[in-house]
């Protein structure tokens, strides 16, 4: 059986630790009217139709309707998005660097908006310039684990299914990549995915 030779990674909370709870503990400043703020009104079902490639002002001009009380902080979420990525998950800056210099082909695939993409895909460029091609989920109206989604990745990557490695820390984007026949690797920390890679051969 070959060996795979390139890593597909997940972005938000793999790469980049995202939490959209950062952008309202000071705007909302109780706990319990932030968990049911978070919980009710910009809740991750409603931010899932920016990763499936809606556009934030027809998201948010519902949202609004339905919430007319809470429409600055909502539209704060489209302005302010960016700001809910806040850093690198840690210890995967090293791991990059390490696969980079060691010739791994890096690749991504990501629910993520489109719109917002582009600004952050800027921001990071010092990261991203080293992956050689990035599925975005917004832009080709895609979502993980739908199959569609790595098979698309896997024709513009040139790759074979048993090529790739796919990183994510959801487990049923793991069994989706697994499923038409990618290595699948569940994230929890740096240190278990750089031992994971070792394993199957990636990293010495």
């Amino acid at each position: 059986m070959p060996r795979p030779s390139a890593v597909v990674f997940d972005v938000g909370n793999v790469l980049y630790a995202w939490n959209p709870r950062v952008l309202y503990e000071r705007l909302v400043p109780e706990d319990r009217a932030l968990d049911a703020f978070l919980r009710d009104v910009v809740s991750l079902d409603w931010h899932f139709q920016h990763d499936a490639g809606r556009p934030f002002a027809e998201t948010s001009a519902e949202l609004i309707a339905e919430h007319p009380q809470h429409a600055e902080l909502i539209r704060r979420w489209g302005s302010h998005f960016g700001d809910s990525i806040t850093g690198m998950m840690p210890g995967m800056a090293a791991l990059i660097d390490d696969l980079d210099m060691a010739g791994v082909p890096l690749y991504a695939i990501t629910n993520f908006s489109g719109e917002f993409w582009a600004p952050f895909r800027v921001r990071e460029a010092s990261l991203f310039d080293r992956f050689r091609g990035i599925i975005v989920s917004g832009d080709e109206k895609l979502l993980k684990p739908e199959p569609e989604i790595y098979r698309l990745a896997l024709d513009r990557f040139a790759l074979e299914a048993g090529d790739a490695v796919f990183v994510d820390d959801r487990a049923d984007n793991v069994a989706g990549a697994q499923a038409i026949g990618m290595t699948g690797l569940l994230f929890t920390d740096a240190d278990t995915l750089r031992r994971d890679l070792g394993a199957i051969g990636i990293l010495a």
